[in-house]
């Protein structure tokens, strides 16, 4: 996907038409933003973020203001009238602006026999205002499959995570507690002029009033705070770590959770992060060598054992598997697009995989916590029934804390517009031999 020279939002088509294809933001928008100028990134961002947020409600519209589809080779087209969309709906952009520059972009995309078009729909949206959705995709901006299994799966609570899925994710910093308090970096904060306050649950969280570039944050490069979300903070607060542990990181990139569990606790014997992805596994590298931390990292499928693991069991397992997402999509809004409903129980089979090689790792008396960024009981609590079910002795430890809820089998957050992303966690224990 080549978007150098494109104005905006015919790179922002591109972005989204690739997205469309089955490839997520954090594949395409890096390449894309790197052909652009610096001051212009934020807003191609922006638009690709806003566009696929809220890509039901107005894909609705489109439809309704199209007298047929666009041919499979104008469909980039489709995508930048979207986005003109999402400026007159949701934007603060001048609307001359937004028509004239989305022609503009159709021309730049090869497409000037469409121009009529995109003017002609941009224009009568204008003038006539948004419709009232036509369905339950248009209304909520959710596929129409995630309504209704959230319908299904929460009854009390669906339309409310729908609506924090729509919002904009606070920014959630892990002060680095091997290298000063969570009150110090508040300080530092107040007096750099950025707004914040401490998190409810998580000990070393920190949320920022707004979002500000991670350049702008007090000795970010040097190691003194990351980026990440409350809820996956917590994972540190349920290990129960202690000097001398080997501990595992399963499925770790981009190794958020790894440098957390090394700054919880000085003097662990080995942290062993293992991650599938060779593209994904130099971030863990490139964080451990910002904070200043040592991990033995291996490029691996973590269920098949026999091909990385050396025969030393694992006093901590943190086993975060691969999911659905569905609890973090206020950050990643793409996989409204990406995911489907018929993925959920491959998902399902992967992660009860995951779960049985590690309890086979974990030495006796030894502790694993299973973790998930998912709010459908699929993937969550239902995964601990069944594995309990197979295997004898499996303990399940309910920590002592204020949140999230009981489901019997774990504790599930939902996501909190105003805090932490939907999480799942659960906490087993391998009696002692």
């Amino acid at each position: 996907m080549d978007t150098h020279g494109l104005p905006l939002r015919a790179a922002a088509a591109n972005v989204l038409l690739a997205v469309e294809n089955g490839h997520s933001l954090t594949q395409c928008l890096p390449p894309a933003l790197q052909q652009l100028a610096p001051e212009e990134r934020p807003a191609l961002q922006a638009l690709c973020f806003g566009t696929s947020r809220w890509f039901h409600r107005l894909d609705g519209e489109l439809q309704t203001r199209l007298k047929k589809p666009l041919r499979k080779q104008d469909r980039v087209v489709h995508h930048l009238m979207l986005i003109g969309l999402f400026q007159l709906r949701f934007s603060q952009q001048a609307t001359y602006a937004v028509l004239n520059e989305s022609v503009e972009a159709c021309r730049a995309l090869d497409k000037p026999h469409l121009t009529g078009l995109v003017n002609g729909v941009l224009r009568a949206a204008e003038r006539e205002g948004a419709p009232e959705p036509a369905d339950n995709a248009s209304r909520f901006s959710h596929p129409e499959w995630m309504v209704e299994k959230l319908r299904h799966n929460w009854p009390d609570d669906w339309q409310e995570i729908l609506a924090a899925n729509n919002e904009q994710a606070p920014m959630t910093l892990r002060v680095n507690a091997r290298r000063l308090t969570r009150d110090a970096y508040l300080d530092l904060l107040e007096e750099a002029g950025i707004e914040a306050a401490p998190t409810r649950f998580a000990p070393q969280g920190i949320q920022l009033t707004q979002p500000v570039p991670v350049d702008k944050l007090p000795h970010f490069a040097d190691g003194a705070v990351s980026v990440q979300d409350e809820a996956a903070q917590l994972c540190t607060t349920l290990l129960d770590l202690a000097p001398g542990q080997r501990v595992l990181d399963a499925c770790a990139a981009p190794g958020g959770k790894t440098c957390a569990i090394l700054e919880a606790c000085d003097g662990l014997n080995e942290v062993v992060a293992i991650d599938e992805s060779a593209e994904r596994l130099p971030r863990v590298q490139e964080n451990l060598d910002r904070l200043d931390l040592d991990a033995t990292l291996k490029q691996a499928d973590a269920a098949n054992t026999g091909e990385w693991w050396d025969g030393k069991p694992f006093d901590r397992i943190l086993l975060d598997v691969p999911c659905s997402a569905s609890g973090v999509i206020r950050r990643h809004p793409d996989i409204k697009l990406l995911r489907r409903e018929s993925d959920i129980s491959p998902l399902a089979a992967i992660q009860l995989g995951l779960l049985n090689a590690m309890w086979d790792i974990l030495k006796p008396g030894g502790r694993l916590v299973y973790a998930t960024c998912s709010v459908f009981p699929q993937e969550n609590h239902r995964i601990i029934q069944r594995f309990r079910k197979q295997k004898d002795g499996v303990q399940l430890v309910e920590p002592d804390v204020a949140w999230g809820r009981d489901m019997g089998a774990g504790r599930q957050l939902l996501p909190d517009p105003d805090s932490h992303d939907g999480f799942f966690y659960a906490v087993l224990e391998k009696p002692d031999a």
